[in-house]
């Protein structure tokens, strides 16, 4: 559900200045098809959490370019139960970029190593002390992470209830106003619009060579799967453009107490006066 802002025009060729503030998907559909007629594409301006598992199935191959940890678990764990309920294998791409480092990874759901299975592979979120962003705010960041974790339910400028959406524009724009004022009390310069976006939605700044390279290598495994001509990526690329350029594949093993895709059973012990938090972090920390 992610709409287009200037910063995304510098790094595709899809959009233009005219799409800025519309759905991403919307328009790239619009450009391909312009681009080249006869083609028929679909959009869909929707979160991958609104469809079912019928409409999952109308595919052969899934491609994810998906910009969270949370999503990826997710098409995973859909994909995973379709094979296992279906026995309709469904094999997905994922790629990813961080700046100017990449990944590209085939998944053949109950086959090969999923998602679940090396969660390692993915660098932790950055996270700041509540004690910092509280009494001694020292970068722009805190004022932003201020106004969204502390002030936010505090006013609920939007009712109550009502979470921060990073995908809409009022919300980010009270959380940048927001952290303005708080920047000025502890004469903190940096706050912008942008930087309150990317801190919100945990946006790391994109490099159009280094997406460019990760969408090649997913579009290629996509077409030596779909057409059998050559051995797919056996099944991790890992891309590194900071020192020179530097990739390398490797077979990323299962996991053999997988949640997700070992389908064995775990024993978990707890004591009679813990909690449900108790059970959700002990879930959390073996996943």
């Amino acid at each position: 559900m992610d709409t287009i802002d200037l910063s995304n025009l510098n790094r595709q060729f899809l959009f233009t200045p005219n799409d800025i503030g519309k759905p991403k998907a919307e328009a790239a559909v619009r450009a391909v098809m312009k681009r080249i007629p006869g083609l028929q594409y679909t959009a869909h301006y929707n979160k991958i959490q609104d469809f079912d598992d019928d409409f999952y199935l109308q595919f052969n191959i899934v491609i994810c370019g998906l910009d969270s940890v949370f999503a990826r678990r997710w098409m995973n764990s859909t994909l995973l139960n379709i094979a296992i309920q279906t026995e309709n294998i469904i094999p997905f791409l994922d790629g990813g970029t961080e700046a100017f480092k990449g990944h590209c990874r085939v998944v053949i759901p109950t086959q090969t190593a999923c998602i679940e299975c090396n969660m390692d592979l993915y660098p932790p979120q950055q996270n700041f002390p509540l004690c910092t962003i509280a009494n001694t705010p020292r970068l722009p960041e805190h004022c932003v992470e201020y106004a969204k974790i502390v002030l936010w339910p505090k006013e609920q400028p939007f009712g109550q209830e009502v979470g921060v959406d990073g995908d809409n524009p009022d919300h980010i724009t009270w959380l940048y106003k927001t952290a303005v004022d708080r920047a000025k009390s502890y004469n903190i310069s940096g706050v912008t619009y942008r930087l309150t976006q990317g801190v919100t939605k945990r946006i790391i700044p994109a490099v159009a060579s280094t997406n460019a390279t990760i969408a090649a290598a997913c579009v290629t495994e996509c077409l030596k799967i779909a057409t059998s001509a050559y051995n797919y990526l056996d099944n991790y690329m890992m891309f590194n453009n900071v020192d020179g350029v530097y990739t390398f594949a490797f077979s990323s093993e299962r996991k053999e107490n997988c949640l997700a895709c070992s389908r064995c059973t775990q024993e978990l012990s707890f004591s009679l006066s813990d909690k449900l938090q108790v059970f959700l972090d002990k879930i959390g920390d073996d996943t």
